[in-house]
């Protein structure tokens, strides 16, 4: 269809042309013009070309337009000089679409024809209106299409930039998740392995219960492993993820008791409050509410030196409110919480959820961590509201 066009668009001119002693210059230009529609395909194919093809089609117009028009003319810029906005047109999407160097080769033989041919038809003062009209109308196509060429690239560097931070937000997420979910596990493996030893001598049972909370921490933090692997994997569309084992759920609140069971295996007993009333919550912030306590949790055991620590949980109607306290001996100068990823992920997860995170030590000594997420309205009440 484009070269169909091309030879329609070569007939239309010879048509124009061999009829020019029946009709004025300016008939025959606007006829060129609208006859220029006729190389979309080529110009999507081949600019050049479509280039080439309109330059010698304005051009044949302009010459096989009879001398006896000419001076018929009583405008300065005379009729037959419009078909060269076919070519203004045409060079417009050459500079906007094709590389510099293309574009100057074609703005620069496009001058050169429209030059010669605008001084070999123009006489007097018309000379210098026709040749300045000509160029003012060329520099406007190269002006609007440098203008679209740089609004494009601009759209390509912002969607790069866009990219790119998509890209880092979710490393920084599966950072966390691995933090989270890895810091915890090894903690308690780290904190049972020493028990074990200590004690496989002498107490044999206790030394296998070790090896036993070892076992089932080491295949819980395998699972997740495996679950944050097969989520990245299921990125890539050619993944064949249709022949996967079902994955568990992620963790949320309703895992906190076995949380603190864990917990309680590695030396510190956990004091498990709740308060308010408790509804399905978010996926995002029932998982966000959930690492907070690990993290914690797992600060407790490897930091905190005490036996014991408190969490508290409050479903409130507008917010959910997670704190966890210890008496221990918070953060010490070498290694201690403040040095570690642990805090600067709660920091993250609550700003992502619009919440606010506070963590430092007691006056009365220990560490606390609190933290307010923000619920949304739940859809009833919405309802009823209105």
């Amino acid at each position: 269809m484009a070269w169909v066009g091309g030879v329609l668009y070569l007939f239309i001119v010879g048509l124009l042309v061999g009829g020019a002693t029946r009709a004025s210059g300016t008939l025959h230009a606007v006829g060129a013009l609208l006859a220029v529609s006729l190389l979309v395909g080529v110009l999507r194919r081949t600019p050049l070309l479509a280039l080439a093809m309109t330059l010698f089609g304005s051009t044949a117009v302009v010459v096989g337009t009879p001398s006896s028009v000419h001076a018929s003319l009583s405008v300065s810029y005379q009729g037959q000089f419009l078909s060269y906005l076919a070519v203004d047109l045409v060079l417009g999407f050459i500079v906007a679409t094709r590389a510099r160097r293309a574009s100057v080769l074609a703005v620069a033989v496009s001058f050169v024809v429209q030059l010669l041919v605008v001084g070999s038809f123009s006489h007097g003062d018309n000379l210098t209106v026709n040749g300045v009209i000509a160029l003012l109308a060329m520099g406007t196509s190269c002006m609007v299409g440098l203008l679209s060429r740089e609004r494009r690239e601009h759209a390509v560097a912002l969607r790069t930039q866009e990219v790119a931070e998509a890209v880092t937000a979710e490393r920084l997420r599966i950072a966390r998740e691995l933090h989270d979910m890895v810091a915890h596990s090894i903690g308690i493996i780290a904190i049972q392995a020493g028990v074990g030893s200590r004690v496989i001598r002498t107490q044999p049972a206790e030394a296998r219960e070790s090896l036993l909370a070892i076992e089932a921490t080491s295949r819980e933090t395998l699972s997740g492993l495996r679950r944050t692997l097969v989520a990245l994997r299921q990125a890539d569309l050619g993944a064949a993820t249709s022949e996967e084992a079902p994955l568990a759920p992620s963790p949320g609140l309703a895992d906190i008791e076995r949380l603190a069971a864990a917990t309680a295996d590695a030396g510190v007993r956990v004091d498990l409050r709740r308060s308010g009333e408790e509804r399905p919550l978010p996926a995002d912030i029932d998982l966000s509410a959930y690492r907070i306590v690990q993290e914690a949790l797992t600060n407790v055991v490897r930091h905190a030196g005490t036996g014991c620590c408190r969490v508290a949980i409050d479903y409130g109607g507008e917010e959910l409110s997670v704190e966890v306290v210890d008496d221990g001996r918070g953060p010490t100068a070498n290694g201690g919480v403040t040095h570690g990823f642990g805090l600067v992920g709660m920091r993250e997860r609550v700003g992502l959820l619009h919440g606010h995170l506070s963590a430092g030590p007691r006056p009365e000594g220990g560490f606390r961590v609190a933290a307010r997420l923000p619920l949304p309205e739940p859809v009833g009440a919405s309802v009823e509201a209105r």
